[in-house]
């Protein structure tokens, strides 16, 4: 407490010692007393402080977003590569047989259609092995091995598209094999949607 009737002096400013004590001093008779260390309630909220978990950026975490997979390019991947391989297996050519419809699988057309049916499984392996953390070289990102494995898929069934083998000059096209030319470009689409978030 100040005395009223004591002389005016100079009050000396609080003086900061380190982070946890504060160097007080209380004025009496206009002298000072003793100096006093008020370190139990900063020693407190520093202990509080440290218990709250630091704040981690979006830089320091790693590239992987909501969905189990790492992004919409890498879920497109795995269903377009797996529909892919599966349109191997649906009819490519269709025709009238004898009394009955006949339908020709994309794997019985040569060997195009057992490549179409590899890539569509290269690109499900890709999703795979990237999802359990197998990184490519960096001299070849997924993106690009994806977009081109999407690309040879589209040539291969375009040129069964367009040509169809003499043995089944009788048919025409299936519904298979415009499955296998949309999942093929989608596979193009998801290497270019991974390009564009692994910038």
């Amino acid at each position: 407490m100040l005395d009223p009737g004591a002389a005016a002096r100079t009050v000396e400013p609080v003086r900061i010692l380190d982070r946890v004590r504060i160097d007080r001093r209380t004025v009496v008779d206009g002298g000072f007393l003793d100096t006093l260390h008020h370190d139990r309630s900063l020693r407190r909220m520093q202990r509080e402080q440290d218990s709250v978990p630091a704040m981690t950026t979006q830089r320091d975490q790693p590239h992987v977003l909501e969905g189990g997979l790492y992004g919409l390019g890498d879920r497109l991947g795995f269903v377009a590569g797996l529909i892919l391989a599966v349109s191997a297996f649906t009819g490519w050519y269709t025709g009238p047989g004898e009394g009955v419809t006949v339908s020709v699988l994309g794997w019985h057309t040569g060997t195009l259609g057992k490549l179409v049916f590899l890539i569509g499984l290269g690109v499900v392996l890709l999703v795979a092995l990237r999802e359990i953390g197998v990184a490519m070289p960096a001299v070849l990102p997924e993106s690009l091995l994806t977009i081109a494995l999407g690309a040879l898929a589209t040539i291969f069934v375009l040129v069964r598209v367009i040509s169809i083998p003499d043995d089944f000059f009788f048919a025409g096209r299936g519904v298979g094999i415009w499955i296998a030319l949309v999942s093929a470009v989608c596979v193009i689409a998801a290497g270019l949607l991974q390009a564009s978030e692994e910038l």
